[in-house]
């Protein structure tokens, strides 16, 4: 009897075991139905020379630096779970805040305007056609990114609102999106922008993928919408000078004297552009852990409008045909390499851009220009959480339409050949800007070795040259009368910063 009481006891307590382990089992699934992960960086970095504590002006020479603060936050719940092994429908929410704001970090000092919820979006599966996600809200799509430069160009949609149907297994990944870009593009000057597009990303071995994509922006012409594109018919005198002059206005009144009262008015017309993105990406073999090669070819978007004053009046100039030849190839490629097991790593980037505008033959601007860049990362260990980082990085950009830049202090009031152009074609006495930048310091990672291995805490200091005057944001003169009054009495080609700094995702 005893024997079978004590089986009985020994059933019951293990029935218990299992309805707790269930309700447990339970109540982890409900607990994980909400989740949240993010992005963060913040940095001091005193700044003796007037700068706006950033090493130079932008990322082509490595974000490490010349990245300010910025912080992420991507929230998930689930609101129906899927279920593993199996095609039941599954559908989630999901939202992106993001912004560059924090106290005592920049001169917004934390302020929540800043920042902007950048992606809101539903997911479901298994609806219609099994294994298709659908998303509906907005659209980004990316193949990755150059983690050296923080920048992406194999992305897709973006600016596009709408809804996608993507097809992945182990070896493709098919994404059919279809969307409306207009708030993005226009702003509160919103006018319907219908964007489609398609990527596909093929995984040929473990070692080896590649992928291929694009997408399309039409703006159709809508009568008496004063948001959608529009042309202004030119004087026969005029040209794209003076379109950048701010003078078209003028060149129509010297051809129809006290016509003030009848500049031509607007025609609607439609407006087109398109982006073409290619990746390559391969490694695991060897030294090499992996390589991404990222490119993209587009056509940007034709602006709205421009406003001129002439005569006290103020009149709109709608610029579609002046506009709507600009365009961009960029390519860019990281590897990364183990040279020693977790005793040294090297991390290797270069970008390349080519950006013209066709119907800009005279006016110094980014939008002709060509540049090269290269990027060296090299990251030894210490011991696993205490490390040493060394960077260097190289990079040319020349302006295709004449002086773009100021070489000497002074050049402000010149340009070509000693002479000012107060007009505004060209700025400065430079058309090549060559840039070197040197970093280097202690890293704490506190969960191991990586070059990219995060959260990192960091204490660096970073060396520029340019044979650009003053090439970093800073608080100098931007006026003759402020040049009178604080003035600069020699070139500053050398700027440096300290930085302390911290990073990582969650």
């Amino acid at each position: 009897m005893l024997r079978h009481r004590l089986a009985r006891l020994l059933q019951a307590l293990a029935l218990l075991s299992i309805t707790l382990l269930t309700i447990a089992a339970q109540a982890e699934v409900k607990r994980d139905r909400f989740s949240v992960g993010g992005y963060f960086r913040i940095m001091a970095r005193p700044d003796f020379q007037g700068g706006e504590s950033r090493l130079g002006l932008w990322n082509l020479y490595g974000r490490l630096l010349n990245e300010g603060p910025w912080g992420a936050l991507q929230m998930r719940y689930d609101m129906l779970q899927p279920s593993p092994g199996t095609n039941d429908v599954w559908a989630n929410v999901q939202l992106r805040i993001e912004g560059g704001s924090f106290a005592n970090a920049e001169g917004r000092n934390g302020n929540l305007g800043a920042f902007a919820a950048t992606q809101l979006y539903v997911e479901a599966g298994n609806i219609l056609l099994s294994g298709v996600t659908w998303r509906f809200g907005t659209l980004n799509y990316e193949y990755g990114d150059l983690g050296l430069y923080d920048m992406r160009p194999a992305q897709l949609f973006f600016e596009t609102l709408g809804v996608s149907g993507r097809l992945q297994n182990d070896n493709l990944d098919l994404l059919l999106g279809f969307g409306d870009s207009g708030f993005f593009v226009h702003g509160t000057e919103y006018s319907t922008i219908l964007t489609v597009g398609a990527a596909l990303r093929w995984r040929v071995a473990r070692q080896f993928e590649l992928g291929v994509g694009g997408q399309l922006l039409y703006e159709p012409a809508v009568r008496g919408n004063r948001f959608a594109p529009h042309v202004t018919p030119l004087p026969e005198n005029a040209t794209y000078q003076d379109f950048v002059r701010g003078e078209i206005v003028k060149r129509f009144l010297e051809l129809n004297p006290g016509a003030a009262d009848q500049f031509p008015d607007p025609e609607p017309v439609a407006a087109l552009s398109y982006k073409l993105v290619a990746y390559l990406g391969f490694g695991n073999l060897g030294p090499l852990t992996w390589n991404n090669l990222f490119a993209n070819f587009l056509r940007r978007h034709p602006e709205t409008r421009k406003t001129e004053q002439e005569g006290g009046r103020e009149y709109t100039i709608f610029v579609k045909e002046l506009t709507d030849e600009r365009y961009e190839l960029n390519i860019g490629n990281e590897m990364q390499l183990t040279l020693i097991k977790n005793r040294l790593d090297l991390a290797w980037g270069v970008m390349f851009g080519y950006h013209v505008n066709r119907d800009n033959e005279v006016a110094a601007g980014e939008d002709n220009r060509i540049f090269y860049s290269t990027v060296l990362r090299l990251q030894t260990y210490l011991s696993e959480r205490v490390h040493l980082l060394a960077e260097g990085s190289i990079a040319q950009e020349r302006s295709l339409n004449g002086n773009l830049w100021r070489g000497h202090f002074d050049s402000v009031f010149t340009s070509s050949a000693g002479r000012a152009d107060a007009r505004g074609l060209e700025f400065g006495d430079i058309d090549t800007r060559n840039t070197w930048q040197i970093k280097g310091g202690v890293v704490l990672n506190p969960t191991g070795v990586g070059i990219f291995t995060r959260p990192s805490l960091r204490l660096l200091v970073g060396v520029q040259h340019s044979n650009m005057h003053n090439a970093f944001g800073n608080s100098f003169v931007e006026t003759l009368d402020q040049f009178d009054a604080f003035r600069e009495q020699s070139d500053r080609h050398l700027h440096g910063v300290v930085a302390i700094e911290t990073e990582g995702w969650f």
